[in-house]
């Protein structure tokens, strides 16, 4: 009989390595917790249109990655390919924009999905932690995020990450460049499908990953050569925020990532330890982008940082995060009376906020040591029938070895003070 196996390109979270996946998210999400994000969760998918028209109709994300379906009530709906749409529709629904002060700022945690071709560090079931500030326009928000997520890296122990940085313009300067770029994408030899992509958004061919593609790239010209005014002015009040910050990053001038809502400021995190899946995480600025699905115009900028990614990162720097355990006393009873009265100081332990965990099942002495020590357990408490007539159990260091009675009403204090 055949056992059922996850679906292609997904992975299962289990114990230790799910250890290490928290300890991501919540290293990644303390920072913005600190920064007055609050927290926001959406469904897992929506409607089909939102992303069409949120991420671009010409995106791959969209026209080749989106798990689309129609329901039974012949509603068109799509598993989430990113956070930010669904979490710009949801703001918008609970009319956050007109609670109080802007920018409303949230952060969120969740899986995402798209059909990919499965590799170390893509797949088609991933799981991001992102944060987004809506509804202002202000080069001190935009760094404020970047400073938030590069503060987040270095505080698991990352140091070998680079930040890209760029500017895409607005819709005052991008249309010229636009028009100047498709001209020169139409005098090289590329094929149909790219050809009209470029007609349709000629900035998705700069992020074209084939060598040939960007072989004949090499001389286009570059957006920062065509932003106006007010864009230039509001890139260097970002750069020179981040450099007061002592915050390092790269100038990109070809960054443009693989949605189309982005404008003016827009950045990557790359690890070059990854291989070609190099980018741990990215945001950027996205003004329009409430407006294209219909909402009022307000000026935002977010990010999403993968932990997948994230945690290739640290096994690439060889980074071995200090995880607690999820143990640290275990209850061995040694007969019936022993299990009815140790199973009670566990429970009294957990309340009073000390991990513990009690040997289930009969395995006797020895089984139940191993399970112990499996456990990870700092202590142990053994008792049998003369411990108990005696008022203690004993007590063993599983560090040192040494072991030694405690009265059994002065447990939870004896524990409480060796393990602070």
């Amino acid at each position: 009989m055949s056992t059922f196996q996850a679906p292609k390109g997904t992975y299962d979270l289990i114990p230790p390595d799910s250890a290490r996946f928290l300890a991501v998210r919540e290293a990644i999400s303390a920072p913005l917790k600190r920064s007055g994000y609050g927290y926001i969760e959406t469904p897992g998918f929506e409607n089909v249109e939102l992303f069409a028209r949120g991420v671009g109709e010409s995106t791959d994300i969209v026209t080749k990655e989106m798990y689309a379906f129609e329901t039974k009530g012949g509603d068109r709906l799509a598993l989430r390919p990113e956070g930010t749409a669904s979490v710009l529709r949801a703001a918008l629904e609970a009319n956050l924009h007109k609670a109080g002060n802007l920018p409303v700022k949230l952060w969120y945690s969740g899986s995402y999905y798209r059909y990919e071709r499965p590799q170390k560090g893509r797949y088609r079931h991933f799981s991001q932690v992102g944060a987004e500030a809506i509804g202002a326009e202000d080069p001190a928000l935009d760094a404020e995020l970047i400073i938030l997520a590069n503060d987040a890296y270095r505080s698991l122990g990352l140091r070998e990450f680079r930040i890209l940085l760029n500017s895409l313009g607005d819709k005052e300067c991008r249309p010229v460049y636009r028009a100047a770029l498709q001209e020169f994408l139409r005098g090289l030899d590329l094929d149909e499908d790219t050809l009209r992509r470029a007609e349709i958004n000629p900035l998705r061919v700069l992020d074209d990953k084939r060598e040939a593609v960007q072989k004949q790239l090499a001389d286009a010209p570059l957006l920062r050569d065509y932003l106006c005014d007010a864009c230039k002015a509001y890139h260097e009040e970002v750069r020179a925020l981040l450099t007061a910050e002592g915050v390092a990053y790269e100038d990109d001038p070809r960054l443009v990532r693989g949605l189309d809502y982005y404008t003016r400021t827009t950045f990557e995190f790359v690890h070059d330890g990854l291989g070609s899946q190099s980018a741990v995480g990215g945001g950027g600025r996205y003004d329009g982008l409430s407006e294209m699905i219909g909402g009022p115009a307000l000026p935002s900028v977010g990010w999403a940082l993968g932990v997948d990614r994230t945690v290739l990162a640290l096994e690439a720097e060889g980074v071995t995060l200090e995880l607690p355990s999820t143990t640290s006393v275990f209850a061995v009873p040694l007969g019936e009376e022993a299990r009815r009265v140790l199973f009670a100081k566990v429970t009294e332990l957990r309340r009073a906020g000390i991990a513990a965990d009690f040997g289930f099942g009969s395995k006797g002495l020895k089984g139940a040591m191993k399970n112990a020590n499996r456990s990870g357990a700092r202590f142990t408490l053994v008792a049998g029938e003369r411990d108990l007539a005696e008022g203690v159990v004993q007590l063993k260091d599983m560090e040192s070895g040494e072991q030694g009675p405690v009265p059994l009403d002065s447990v939870v204090d004896v524990l409480r003070e060796r393990l602070a």
